[in-house]
């Protein structure tokens, strides 16, 4: 472990922030909660800002990293159970304690929810820095998915203090803003979350991809991305593709990404193309490379997946919530269902599959729904949110002096 920070200690920016951001997930970890952390992390570092990131140890081989601006600084941590590949950090409330009375950061943002985000909340009360918390996941929506349903309540009622504990909590949609609100939750503030739509993008797409699925210039490739776990709702991804492929039989289903239900999806379903985890271009030639994207997942706070197809020019079909629901104008740059009405879900779908003009031009409006929505303009919000916090604070301990 490292818990020394030279160069984050030693700076005196005339602009910038100290910013100490703890996650229990980051880059090259592949998931939407790192992908976006890193994202937020590389557009503050852009700003002049000074961004020291605590996280847990991945791997033996996993080292901490120092540059001029930005450095890390690893925890212990354990596998999170029944959830692969992903370690969550043990309660560090000393060691940060140690860290951040050798170099205080500005402001305190706490990613995830787990131990290791507890402890950053009671460090940053005891040393009276500012902390700002993100709700990324419904936890206790996943909670009955594997088979720990009757602690739904206790992580809801966990999840709450949680972020009510900080100065604020950065939330992606406004839509969870209002839910959350309703619960109880205080002091929240909308932080969305952008597209990159130079890496994903229609000018991507490959005939020598599509033909390694079999299919032609004119047959309808329908695809999901995402994690293949319990939380996800893939058995309607094959319903509906079933109901696709009873009226256009050539149609072919691809499924990129990982998890706990791919090897038995796989055994049952040998006619399906999966594809596995793909990065970068890669990723981005197997979204573009498709025609419509299925996304039935109920459990999102607001779904990566979403936006990346809609910049790829995909025609999406997807519940009317989160992601969808905010940047997606039915049809016109995709078709919603009513959420958890699968019905109707598996009714569009063949809708776009049957539609070939429809379906041009949903995904033409796809893209242009992608290009509103733009990383940098999401970094200037959590930015200025930061340092609203951080100069309220300072203030406040100014008049109390």
């Amino acid at each position: 472990m490292n818990d020394t920070a030279a160069p984050f200690s030693q700076i005196a920016p005339e602009r910038g922030l100290r910013i100490a951001v703890v996650t229990e997930t980051y880059p090259p970890e592949v998931n939407g909660v790192a992908m976006t952390t890193g994202r937020l992390v590389d557009g503050l570092l852009r700003r002049g800002h000074y961004v020291h990131v605590v996280r847990p140890k991945q791997s033996a081989r996993d080292q901490p990293r120092v540059n001029q601006r930005a450095e890390e600084t690893l925890v212990a941590s354990v596998p999170l159970p029944r959830y692969q590949g992903l370690r969550v950090g043990l309660p560090a409330t000393r060691q940060l304690l140690r860290l951040w009375r050798k170099s205080r950061p500005d402001i305190v943002n706490v990613v995830t929810e787990g131990p290791l985000g507890r402890s950053a909340l009671i460090a940053a009360r005891r040393l009276h820095i500012p902390a700002c918390s993100e709700f990324h996941t419904n936890f206790h929506s996943y909670s009955h998915h594997y088979g720990v349903g009757v602690v739904g309540a206790v992580i809801k009622n966990y999840l709450r203090r949680f972020h009510n504990a900080g100065a604020c909590t950065f939330v992606p949609t406004h839509e969870l803003k209002l839910q959350l609100e309703q619960q109880g939750y205080r002091n929240l503030s909308v932080v969305a979350r952008g597209a990159d739509t130079h890496l994903f993008s229609p000018s991507r797409r490959s005939d020598q991809l599509r033909a390694s699925w079999n299919a032609g210039e004119n047959d309808v490739v329908v695809m999901y991305v995402g994690r293949l776990a319990p939380e996800k709702n893939i058995p309607l991804v094959l319903s509906a593709f079933n109901a696709i492929k009873a009226e256009q039989p050539s149609a072919r289903l691809v499924l990129v990404g990982d998890g706990p239900q791919r090897n038995q999806l796989q055994r049952g379903h040998p006619g399906y193309h999966f594809a596995g985890m793909r990065h970068g271009e890669d990723l981005a030639a197997h979204y573009a490379s498709g025609d419509i994207f299925l996304f039935p997942s109920l459990t999102e706070t607001f779904g990566n997946v979403t936006v990346e197809a809609l910049a790829s020019g995909m025609a999406v079909v997807a519940y009317d919530y989160a992601a969808a629901r905010e940047h997606i104008r039915h049809g016109e740059s995709g078709l919603l269902a009513d959420y958890d009405d699968p019905t109707r879900f598996i009714a569009l779908g063949v809708q776009l599959a049957n539609d070939s003009a429809l379906r041009a031009r949903v995904r033409v409006e796809a893209r242009h729904a992608a290009e509103r929505i733009d990383w940098e303009r999401v970094v200037d919000d959590l930015e200025v949110a930061l340092l609203a916090v951080a100069n309220v604070t300072n203030r406040q301990e100014s008049a109390h002096a």
